[in-house]
């Protein structure tokens, strides 16, 4: 608001009431013939008319500026209020697209994690499957080892008994003649391969 524009505003009814107060000061009171009261009420009605000329010469400019300023300063307020608002619109729809596109983005990581973890989930899986057959193919090859041991160690144990058991038997039962006539055997099997 601007303090010069209201001020003539401010004081033009002022101005009025001292004007019509000094007016009817200067009336008689006593009464008065018609026609005394009729050219009265014209001077007074003259009195106004040139007082309202007056104040309207004076008064009707400033007061058509002031109105003015007062209406400019009203439109300016209506637009930049509608400025605001549009502002604030385009604001409003720029974090609504924000927010649809962030929650857009929110479902697309959480489906891509569930795809991983999906896909992750299945090579733990095969890995564990994988791994367990292969514990299974170790466990048998151990064990197809250790039997393959105790067979050896079986075999050969069952060679030195027989062995034991031959040479036990051929203490007992072999004599000089049975070595002699073994070495020329031998001697004769040798001599006939050369």
């Amino acid at each position: 608001m601007m303090p010069s524009k209201t001020t003539p505003m401010l004081f033009a009814p002022l101005l009025v009431l001292l004007l019509s107060g000094v007016v009817l000061a200067s009336g008689e009171a006593h009464h008065a013939p018609s026609g005394v009261l009729l050219k009265d009420f014209l001077y007074r009605l003259l009195d106004f008319a040139i007082m309202a000329a007056i104040l309207v010469y004076f008064l009707a400019k400033p007061l058509k500026k002031g109105l003015a300023g007062r209406r400019e300063d009203i439109e300016q307020s209506l637009a930049e209020a509608k400025r605001a608002k549009e502002e604030a619109e385009a604001k409003f729809a720029e974090y609504d697209r924000k927010l649809t596109q962030a929650t857009e983005e929110i479902a697309e990581i959480s489906a891509a994690i569930r795809r991983e973890g999906e896909l992750e989930k299945q090579k733990i899986i095969e890995n564990a499957k994988q791994m367990a057959i292969k514990i299974e193919q170790d466990a048998e090859k151990a064990a197809e080892l250790e039997v393959a041991k105790a067979r050896a160690e079986l075999q050969s144990e069952a060679v030195k008994l027989a062995v034991g058991i031959a040479e036990d038997l051929l203490k007992k039962n072999f004599t000089k003649d049975d070595d002699t006539r073994l070495i020329d055997e031998y001697m004769q099997k040798v001599g006939e391969l050369h």
